[in-house]
């Protein structure tokens, strides 16, 4: 019998612990995620679509500039025609006679091509091997025939005069286009950080609401025992219990409201850091701040000389001076120059070819000149030098913007100490008030309608105290991101490139 009770004994404790395994399954696979803010910005970095593109962009502009530098090296080609047969039957007008052409040949072209960066030349090395057996007849004066192998071997140097260096120009536009987009990268984790600390400030927030609100929850609870022992011993009358009946499910109403706000909260910063939906999470923050000292003006020298903004705008400038050579290249008096020096060698016998050579070289200049074009050119000109103006202008009030944006922070951050100093006593003196009258509606002299609105302030004020610490340290990552300066840690803004030119 003992034996009985004691297997019975043991089954009661093992079944419930088998429901709540059961029941906990479904749970495993989103176990809950601690998440600080740095690691919120190293999860967005690799799931935001934003940086996805600017990456993509660089690896665009990278290829680019690698192909044109690789174009800048030596060249090799071969370029091969092995079998060739023609047998053609014409007739000459001059002579007034039909003659037959039969032409075998084969030939193969080697060539080394060397651009010059420094003068938007070229020079080549180049030779073309071949054998030829070619048959003439001319009805009524017999057949001629010429069987041999030929070789030309020469140096060929092209040299344009009078205009720009076109591929020194392609160059410099690719680096331009490289630095732009690796700008632009830097451009956009910049303002990632600025978004997903801001979605993460929110979400905290909401965390804090929902404990503060179930704070509530917990005291209107106590409240409202207290009072419900009171009217039934006859201390208080009837309407305090209705009172503090509403403010019991007003309070149960704060806490769902606050759950809602949080879910809705974690949901867009889930998704905004390229998380799963389903995925619970906690976030975890030291709001703890310390005073942090700013120069203004270094502030303002360090944003002029470092704001990545300005040098885009740069490039701009850069690469309107670009457009405005070509436009002006457009019609141009420009001379190009031909020289090939070189020696062909022809014999039936291979080992004979260049047995007695032929010199062949050549020398040749071409000019354009340009006559009257009814003013198109300076039209185009003065389009280009407009657009260049304007590139300037954008620069100038870029600087602007930029110094009073640094004004701007520098003025918020200096009034938040003291915002933060009135918030933290507003919170001491909100407990104070409310430990006070707490006390007074214990003993009954004060209403669940007052001790309600005590308590109501003491949660704002924690609220709003939580909101002054987050508005100074965004205050200082904004600083940080116009000046490109980390103003706590006393050190320049550093950004890695993913790829290296």
């Amino acid at each position: 019998m003992k034996q009985f009770e004691t297997l019975n004994f043991k089954a009661g404790l093992i079944q419930p612990t088998l429901i709540i395994s059961i029941l906990l399954i479904p749970f495993i696979g989103f176990a809950q995620q601690m998440l600080t803010l740095p690691i919120a910005l190293e999860i967005a970095e690799r799931g935001s679509p934003s940086i996805q593109q600017a990456l993509l962009n660089i690896e665009q502009t990278q290829y680019s500039l690698k192909a044109e530098r690789a174009s800048l090296k030596s060249q090799f080609s071969l370029t091969l025609d092995p079998f060739n047969f023609s047998n053609n039957r014409t007739f000459d007008n001059q002579f007034s006679q039909w003659f037959t052409n039969t032409n075998t040949f084969s030939s193969g072209t080697f060539r080394v091509e060397q651009p010059i960066l420094s003068t938007d030349g070229t020079v080549a090395l180049i030779n073309t091997f071949s054998w030829r057996n070619n048959k003439t007849e001319i009805a009524g004066f017999g057949e001629n025939s010429n069987k041999a192998f030929y070789n030309n071997l020469y140096l060929s140097i092209n040299q344009p005069l009078f205009t720009y260096n076109r591929r020194q120009m392609q160059l410099d536009e690719l680096q331009l286009d490289y630095e732009n987009t690796s700008l632009d990268y830097a451009i956009r984790r910049l303002s990632l950080e600025q978004t997903i600390t801001s979605q993460f400030f929110d979400v905290y927030l909401a965390q804090l609401n929902l404990d503060i609100a179930r704070e509530e929850l917990e005291n209107t609870s106590k409240n409202f025992e207290i009072v419900k022992n009171k009217v039934e011993a006859g201390l208080l009358a009837q309407e305090e219990l209705y009172q503090a009946e509403l403010n019991y499910a007003n309070a149960q109403l704060s806490v769902q409201d606050n759950e809602l706000s949080l879910a809705n909260a974690e949901e867009t910063f889930k998704r905004e850091i390229g998380m799963n939906l389903d995925e619970n999470i906690e976030l975890s923050t030291d709001l703890e701040v310390t005073p942090v000292e700013v120069d203004l003006e270094k502030a303002i020298e360090y944003a002029l000389k470092s704001r990545m903004e300005l040098r885009q705008r740069q490039i701009n400038i850069e690469k309107a001076f670009f457009n405005l050579e070509r436009t002006r290249a457009s019609n141009e008096f420009r001379a190009d120059l031909q020289l090939t020096l070189g020696i062909f060698g022809d014999d039936e016998q291979l080992s004979r070819i260049y047995r007695t050579p032929t010199r062949n070289p050549s020398v040749g200049v071409s000019v354009n000149i340009p006559i009257w074009d009814w003013g198109a050119r300076n039209a185009r000109v003065q389009a280009q030098e407009v657009s260049l103006r304007s590139q300037r202008l954008n620069l100038s009030e870029d600087q602007k913007q930029i110094r009073m944006d640094v004004r701007r922070a520098f003025r918020s951050i200096q009034t938040q100490m003291p915002r933060i100093e009135i918030a933290r006593k507003n919170v001491e003196n909100a407990e104070r008030t409310y430990e006070i009258n707490l006390e007074r509606y214990v003993n009954g002299d004060l209403t669940g309608i007052d001790l309600n609105q005590f308590q109501n302030q003491l949660s704002t004020k924690k609220i709003e105290y939580a909101r002054a610490l987050i508005n100074y340290k965004t205050q200082l990552l904004e600083l940080k991101i116009l000046t490109l300066y980390d103003w706590e840690k006393k050190e320049p803004v550093s950004i890695s490139l993913p790829f290296d030119q």
